[in-house]
């Protein structure tokens, strides 16, 4: 790791598998920037679909994604939101029609190579918490905690499940399974940036465990590693 740059924990797993949640509240506990990679694809989705441009097109999808300008923010309240050039696109990132062209976007090589520079430029001071598919392996392969986050497919789908419910949204147990065991070999079989552990990540399967735990577990470990650059909030600081 580079001593000069600002401390990063990149946090992956498979879809379903609380990495969202856990990097959001870790980087919340830290004070820390946060990077959720996923919303990104999502954002380059909505983005090309108002341009009109195809899966087919990668060059055009390249040069649309190093051209997004997004920020993760808190409201006053404490909810997440997503801008794209300060706009608040949060709800279109979320919806079920993103992410599933996000997931198809993911395997082009040149809307991976666009978005490389656009999630190096999250690492800014104090820290940053990013989460993915390819922190630890490549956009953040010199991060100096890497944790790996996995689940059961069976409790992924319920997960997920609950998520949509809650959003008054209508779902399925065997189509959510489906679409899990299909993103899962999308991901894990890609040509370029393949969804697996990197050889220094701590892999942590979270099957039963409720997120808090998960949450105490990742900062945990990111104060053994970065001792005061970690001490975050705990004091209400």
């Amino acid at each position: 790791m580079n001593a000069e740059l600002p401390p990063v924990i990149a946090i992956d797993g498979p879809s379903g598998s609380g990495k969202g949640t856990v990097a959001s509240r870790a980087a919340q506990a830290l004070g820390w920037n946060l990077l959720d990679s996923g919303a990104l694809y999502r954002i380059l989705a909505h983005v090309a679909q108002q341009a009109g441009v195809s899966a087919d097109e990668p060059a055009r999808l390249e040069e649309l994604a190093r051209g997004l300008r997004v920020a993760f923010m808190r409201t006053p309240t404490g909810a997440e939101q997503i801008l794209l050039d300060d706009r608040d696109v949060t709800a279109v990132v979320r919806s079920e029609q993103s992410g599933k062209r996000a997931s198809e976007l993911a395997v082009i090589p040149q809307v991976r190579q666009g978005l490389v520079g656009v999630q190096r430029g999250f690492r800014r001071a104090p820290g940053l918490v990013a989460d993915g598919r390819d922190m630890g392996t490549v956009i953040f392969s010199d991060a100096g905690l890497k944790i790996f986050l996995t689940a059961s497919v069976e409790e992924r789908a319920q997960r997920r499940y609950k998520q949509l419910k809650q959003k008054g949204l209508n779902a399925t147990l065997p189509t959510l399974f489906s679409d899990l065991i299909a993103r899962d070999e999308r991901d894990r079989n890609r040509s370029v940036s393949p969804l697996k552990p990197a050889p220094d990540a701590v892999v942590l399967d979270t099957t039963g465990m409720p997120v808090e735990a998960v949450v105490d577990q990742v900062l945990d470990r990111a104060r053994r590693r970065y001792g005061e650059a970690a001490a975050g909030r705990r004091q209400g600081g």
